[in-house]
């Protein structure tokens, strides 16, 4: 069985297979409905399918992320498809974490320079299980409402700590990331008796399901409770717009913690690759 390019007619089907396997599929799946295929979006899907009723599916968007979902991939079909992204600027990768392994085996990209190459535990959650922590003076805000300069901020410290970027890089990330954030009404910051404590997001949005991404507390505030905060004020405002479920990955210990005390449940590995040169081709 050969790959072939996804077609509009492919939509359906592709949608159905991502949506099966939704804990590791957020990303390319809200880019194909929010951006389509072989459009003009940085985000919007170059995609190619097995089969006539697609058994997987592997997609690069227009900046370069590579987003495979290929659960039952041999390593000859799975050589073909990174064939098919030969020559393309390559960003990074996001799969469900053994896949990713195979994938980056396979295309020989094991040594490449990576700012980020972590693999994180999955974390699911259905939101009428919320638990929401008590606190009269809290309360979230979209992004807009504070200060440009504090957002970036926090943002560029997020990259350079959580994604080792270089602090040019960082800045200047930071900046296009906060002005998307604030036109996707993606991001809330979370205040305490009016001053901004944290930040919280949706790194990718769907009806009926958001993914948390970009949690960030500043380091003197760290250890008070503001992002779980953050983060389950955030799903209240989802749920009350019709989500029923959240998707998240944790970076760190103490990350998981927090989101086991607000009611997530393990479900999985997940990797992240950010290659350091975004540029280079695959």
């Amino acid at each position: 069985m050969t790959w072939r390019a996804a077609t509009e007619t492919d939509v359906p089907q592709i949608d159905a297979l991502l949506s099966q396997h939704i804990q590791t599929s957020m990303f390319p799946l809200a880019n194909l409905r929010d951006h389509g295929l072989h459009g003009a979006h940085p985000r919007a899907l170059n995609a190619w399918v097995l089969g006539d009723e697609p058994r997987a599916v592997f997609s690069i968007t227009n900046e370069g992320m590579v987003l495979p979902q290929c659960p039952d991939c041999t390593d000859a079909e799975l050589e073909a498809a990174i064939n098919l992204i030969r020559g393309r600027k390559l960003f990074g990768l996001a799969a469900e974490a053994s896949q990713a392994h195979r994938v980056m085996r396979l295309a020989g990209w094991e040594d490449r320079p990576a700012t980020l190459n972590n693999d994180e535990p999955g974390f699911s959650l259905e939101l009428d299980k919320l638990v929401v922590p008590e606190d009269d003076s809290a309360e979230i805000v979209p992004l807009e409402a504070l200060d440009k300069a504090v957002t970036q901020e926090w943002r560029e410290s997020y990259l350079i700590e959580a994604m080792d970027f270089a602090p040019d890089r960082a800045r200047g990330q930071a900046k296009a990331d906060v002005a998307t954030y604030i036109e996707r009404d993606s991001h809330r910051a979370l205040l305490i008796e009016g001053q901004p404590v944290a930040m919280t997001g949706f790194n990718a949005r769907l009806p009926e399901i958001v993914q948390i991404g970009g949690v960030y507390t500043p380091p003197d505030l760290r250890g008070l409770g503001h992002a779980r905060l953050a983060v389950a004020l955030h799903l209240v405002e989802a749920r009350e717009a019709g989500a029923s479920r959240a998707v998240l990955f944790a970076a760190s210990d103490s990350a998981a913690r927090a989101y086991i005390g607000i009611g997530f449940q393990p479900a999985g590995q997940y990797s992240l690759i950010l290659f350091t040169n975004p540029k280079d081709t695959a």
